[in-house]
């Protein structure tokens, strides 16, 4: 059985799901998931104030957030979490590993769970699922509510079985497209950084995302959201040439995060 937490119970509540970004990259990552009256702020590494104003430009105040849910230990996700659950009163969800790499910090209130357990906050019901990438217990994450289902995938160097499984039948999917293997071939990190961004515990390379996404149903997707990706060993317009090639689709349906800007709510109906 799910674990169940905050008042209102998860059911199909007859609301659309809609998604936002505050901003994708490295450096920084956040992104907003509302349901009917739940909002859930997905890493939170921007600085407290930049936080602030993002989710203002989105229309949502601190106060309205249910919950933070941090992926991993990395400080483009976890940035200002800790400071920012502690001014606002916000609880945080973490897998103990994150939470312990983190340093035990003192949030406003937490809750961990393991990366195979299913719980719910408020209209949504939260599937998380582990990843490949350096860290101590990362992972991603599929929202529910009832109808409709949104997948997010960043910060993984291999996609696995379990992921494939997790993703499939998304109506929405924001996908990591990080780096262009000739781009980052000829770009400015030194090897090492090199080795590990495009290892197995790295990034999601271009023709990676393709490939996954020509591996999953995607029979009712709706939208579909290039994330994560480098300013300097990738470009947009390569991104979303792997995605069109990934779903079989025109540019014009693909939406690329940007990393200042993020992108507007999108909604699934």
């Amino acid at each position: 059985m799910p674990l169940r937490y905050g008042r209102t119970k998860w059911l199909s509540s007859g609301m659309s799901l809609r998604f936002a970004s505050l901003g994708s990259g490295s450096r920084g990552n956040a992104t907003l998931i509302h349901c009917d009256s739940t909002y859930i702020l997905l890493d939170c590494g921007f600085s407290a104030v930049q936080v602030e104003r993002r989710l203002q430009r989105l229309g949502v105040e601190p106060e309205q957030l249910a919950a933070i849910l941090i992926t991993h230990e990395h400080s483009d996700h976890i940035g200002s979490a800790e400071r920012f659950s502690r001014k606002h009163d916000i609880p945080v969800w973490l897998t103990q590993g994150t939470h312990e790499a983190c340093g035990y910090p003192a949030f406003s209130e937490e809750h961990l769970f393991h990366a195979h357990d299913t719980f719910s906050i408020g209209d949504l019901q939260v599937q998380p699922f582990p990843v490949p990438h350096d860290a101590r217990e990362p992972c991603q994450f599929v929202f529910e509510d009832g109808q409709w289902r949104l997948g997010i995938l960043t910060d993984t160097g291999s996609i696995t079985p379990h992921i494939r499984t997790s993703l499939a039948g998304c109506h929405a999917l924001l996908m990591e497209c990080n780096y262009d293997p000739v781009m980052m071939a000829n770009g400015p990190y030194p090897p090492a950084l090199k080795s590990r961004i495009t290892g197995d515990y790295g990034h999601l390379a271009n023709e990676q995302a393709q490939t996954l996404l020509q591996q999953l149903d995607l029979a009712n997707l709706q939208h579909i959201v290039g994330v994560h990706i480098s300013e300097k060993n990738n470009h947009p317009d390569l991104a979303a040439q792997a995605l069109c090639a990934g779903v079989g689709c025109e540019r014009d349906w693909i939406r690329i995060a940007e990393q200042d800007t993020g992108f507007d709510w999108r909604e699934l109906r």
